[in-house]
């Protein structure tokens, strides 16, 4: 199985966030980059809107190569018609990668001699400790126990819904009609099979492709109703060589989302770093991730950003508008505005509601680590959390008075502190640590960093 993104550059963008929340309790800061999935090389993103037991799925595609080639097979539990099919934009899961990605923040320290009570600046904030897929043609198909459910065109994609009877026949018909399927798929189709799932087979048209425009293939969305709140993982390790990384995006109306058959964990967060990541971000968080991911054996799902959608904290991005998450598959919104998502009438909510929580969690798996295909549950936990590193710029101006010469006195103990904390949240060298630091200040002789330098015994 094969869901895809769109790569383009990794954008550093500056925005300053207003905070109206009290600076104690604040998220609040300058926003500096975000972690998004252009940081990896393989990454697939899958969006799940979820109430009860009612789903809408949206899946991106990395498939790289002739589209002719393309195809994928995604076990789905039910039989589905055209109506519970479309196509929609990438935009709409760039936007949820872009609003939901783990963030740098920086904060610049008051001056520690002004008059308290000066409240026409922004005030640093301490770091939280977490937050909140013909007659004669027929018989070759029966003889093989494959029955063609369901058959049509939606977009540039053509569709067909199978059901089998065992794994053996599904993948020689898949081979016999043109799908270019990995070896290997008989074993890891035969599961599906047991449990009387159905297969949604798609592959792209070329004249409506060509006709289309695009240049990419859009992300296939799916509606159904199913008590069984999973996302198939398996069929998409035939051909995996290496670790692959994929990105859910739960929208819920209730809370926080968690995987049920491997443990949820929260990847760190809220940590004071050096002031030069701020150039070294994308590398900083994939050295973090695979720290943390190899300390925890390899086999765990990370959240990486869990909150309401309509607000945001420093905000790496806009919230999705109404129309956006429409898009995105919320079905539940009780404005007045019209619906383009493909649902049947039983998904409308007899009390319809406008919450929206977003849930991102990050998940890298292979074969020996993730046997199973990821099974989540939705939680009334509206707990608010996101991956979050802060660079705090200590204050350069003249210090003269005794707070001031305390306040000088205690930055040499906090640069070693983020030295050491940035080493153990990525393993990287202690001493090219410090020596980065003292780098990044250039010929700047800030008598704060001599003192640092001297302490260290590098000045």
């Amino acid at each position: 199985m094969k869901f895809f993104r769109l790569l383009t550059p990794l954008l550093l963008v500056i925005v300053a966030v207003l905070c109206f929340a009290p600076v104690a309790w604040a998220f609040c800061g300058f926003y500096v980059a975000k972690a998004d999935t252009k940081l990896y090389n393989k990454a697939s993103q899958v969006v799940i809107a979820r109430d009860d037991d009612r789903t809408v799925m949206t899946m991106a595609n990395d498939f790289q190569g002739e589209v002719k080639d393309f195809a994928i097979v995604i076990p789905v539990p039910t039989v589905l018609q055209k109506e519970q099919v479309r196509v929609v934009e990438p935009k709409i899961i760039q936007r949820l990668d872009a609003f939901s990605a783990p963030r740098l923040v920086e904060y610049f320290d008051p001056d520690p001699c002004a008059p308290t009570g000066n409240t026409d600046r922004v005030d640093s904030a301490p770091a939280p400790a977490a937050a909140r897929s013909e007659a004669g043609s027929a018989r070759g198909d029966r003889s093989l126990g494959v029955t063609i459910e369901a058959r049509f065109n939606v977009g540039e994609y053509d569709i067909l819904i199978l059901s089998a009877k065992e794994s053996g026949g599904l993948e020689t018909w898949l081979k016999r009609n043109g799908y270019k399927i990995p070896r290997g798929a008989k074993q890891l189709l035969q599961p599906y099979i047991r449990s009387s799932m159905k297969f949604f087979v798609a592959k792209v048209n070329l004249d409506k492709f060509e006709k289309s425009g695009y240049q990419f293939l859009r992300p296939l969305q799916i509606s159904y109703q199913s008590p069984k709140f999973m996302l198939p993982i398996r069929l998409g390790m035939i051909n995996a060589t290496t670790e692959q990384d994929l990105i859910v995006y739960i929208l819920s109306p209730q809370g926080q989302a968690e995987i049920t058959n491997y443990r949820t964990v929260k990847i760190p967060s809220d940590a004071n770093i050096p002031l030069f990541v701020k150039d070294e971000f994308g590398e900083f968080y994939k050295s973090m991730f695979q720290t943390v991911y190899t300390k925890e054996d390899r086999k765990v799902g990370f959240l990486e950003y869990a909150w309401d959608m309509s607000s945001c904290d420093p905000c790496s991005a806009d919230p999705l508008t109404q129309e956006e998450l429409k898009q995105a598959g919320v079905f539940w919104l009780d404005d007045n505005s019209p619906s383009n998502v493909p649902v049947p009438p039983s998904f409308r909510r007899s009390s319809p509601s406008s919450n929206v929580f977003i849930s991102r969690l990050h998940v890298r798996y292979t074969r020996d680590k993730f046997p199973e295909d990821l099974m989540f549950q939705q939680t009334a936990n509206s707990e608010s959390f996101q991956g979050r590193y802060v660079l705090q710029h200590p204050f350069q101006g003249e210090l003269k008075c005794q707070a001031g010469r305390e306040y000088k006195r205690s930055l040499p103990k906090r640069f070693e502190q983020e030295a050491q904390t940035l080493a153990k949240l990525t393993n990287w060298n202690i001493q090219d640590i410090r020596n980065k630091m003292k780098l990044s200040v250039g010929n700047l002789r800030y008598s704060w960093w001599e003192n640092f330098m001297s302490w260290l015994g590098l000045y």
